[in-house]
């Protein structure tokens, strides 16, 4: 029986497992939540023009929230660039693009094995870096109710829930971070080239959210989609982040992943 998309994706979940840019990624996810809950232990102050930023003294659940606001400026699209814009490029620095072809593997199920990859390693940043934002937060700042954002407090419980959830959308803007990322790996045969221009590209989008004028554009930039989060935590739950960022997303990463992968099929590896 030929191998298939399933065994692709766990060769690619083993090279993630072997390499060092992955190990950096999921540590900057465990290492930052850690020195921001010891900044919290040690000042009495907080971020209060951040959305829950006022709150992270009376609970840890409030921790996580505000790291979802201050991770999407360079911290979470950094961790997913580093191997989206690497994971492709890898195989032309490697020259191993051939060796995967011997094993009788299609081009479009090598692709769609590593997209896969790409995401569950996203994925699981997101959630590790919560997972400790959460426990540490709960440690120093105790397992509290969480005041949501229309004022209602809600039981230390939904709250957990709530977080879950909120990283659940914010998977959405980070997927397309993602898929930009594969994008400029199969482009540049570069993984460095890869890494920082997802970089950039996830910073550009920020500025031109602060540019005078632009305000009409804010709506459909991705940047805008990293707080369609927030919309949960109201009440009753503002469902319309939600769905625009389904969409805006789904704009931004749909074109750029069929972009990859098609350049990527069409690929000349014979020279």
């Amino acid at each position: 029986m030929k191998p298939g998309v399933p065994t692709v994706y766990r060769w690619e979940l083993r090279k993630l497992r072997s390499q060092k840019r992955t190990y950096i990624g999921l540590g900057a996810a465990v290492v930052i939540p850690l020195i921001f809950v010891t900044a919290v232990a040690f000042q009495s102050g907080g971020p209060e023009d951040v959305a829950f930023g006022r709150y992270i003294h009376d609970t840890g659940l409030a921790i996580p929230l505000v790291l979802l606001f201050f991770g999407s400026l360079w911290m979470f699209p950094l961790i997913t660039a580093l191997v989206a814009g690497d994971i492709v490029a890898a195989e032309d620095h490697n020259g191993t693009l051939k060796t995967i072809l011997t094993r009788s593997v299609e081009r479009g199920q090598i692709f769609t094995g590593k997209a896969l990859a790409t995401a569950t390693y996203a994925a699981a940043a997101i959630f590790l870096s919560g997972t400790v934002a959460v426990v540490a937060g709960s440690i120093v700042s105790g397992f509290d109710p969480l005041v949501t954002l229309s004022g209602k407090t809600v039981s230390a419980l939904s709250a957990l829930g709530l977080v879950g959830a909120s990283m659940l959308v914010y998977l959405m803007p980070i997927f397309a971070v993602a898929c930009i990322g594969l994008l400029l790996s199969t482009i540049t045969r570069n993984s460095a080239a890869a890494v920082v221009g997802t970089l950039m590209v996830s910073l550009v989008l920020q500025l031109i959210a602060i540019v005078p004028g632009l305000g009409w554009l804010h709506p459909y930039l991705l940047s805008t989609q990293f707080d369609a989060w927030q919309g949960l935590l109201r009440n009753p739950i503002d469902w319309a982040p939600t769905i625009r960022s389904a969409w805006v997303c789904l704009l931004y990463g749909a074109p750029t992943l069929a972009a990859a992968y098609i350049l990527f099929v069409r690929r000349d590896v014979a020279g």
